[in-house]
């Protein structure tokens, strides 16, 4: 549901308050945005997804896999496909953070990043 011009405007003004108060925290805030996941990870989880389905429902066919009554290869089909769901739709790098984007700039480039490199060279001369 879109927000109505009143709720963007506040929105706004929250916004610029943040950045004002605290240009550290915003400038950390805003670049914590999942991105769109390569398509080799993409691939990786489809493929991940498929052998999970595929254990789950061999698991759950063959009773000689169950451990009692309960199908232990079916729950790892079941793991295997929601990690390979979570594969495919997030994108995080090594550093446990999301991945940026090819495109990005740097912060110092952007207009908050410039105001806050001034802002910082303000502080620093009184």
């Amino acid at each position: 549901m879109p927000l109505s011009e009143h709720e963007q405007r506040l929105l706004e003004q929250i916004e610029r308050a943040l950045y004002a108060e605290d240009p550290k925290f915003a400038s950390t805030v805003r670049g914590g945005r999942l991105r769109k996941p390569t398509r080799r990870r993409r691939l990786q989880g489809v493929a991940l997804f498929v052998v999970g389905l595929v254990l789950l429902v061999v698991g759950v066919a063959v009773p000689q896999l169950w451990l009692g009554s309960f199908p232990v290869l079916s729950v790892v089909g079941f793991l295997m496909m929601l990690g390979g769901a979570v594969l495919a739709v997030t994108s995080v790098g090594k550093n446990g953070q999301a991945a940026p984007a090819k495109n990005a700039e740097p912060d110092k480039n952007r207009f908050t990043g410039r105001m806050e490199e001034r802002f910082r060279r303000r502080f620093e001369q009184e």
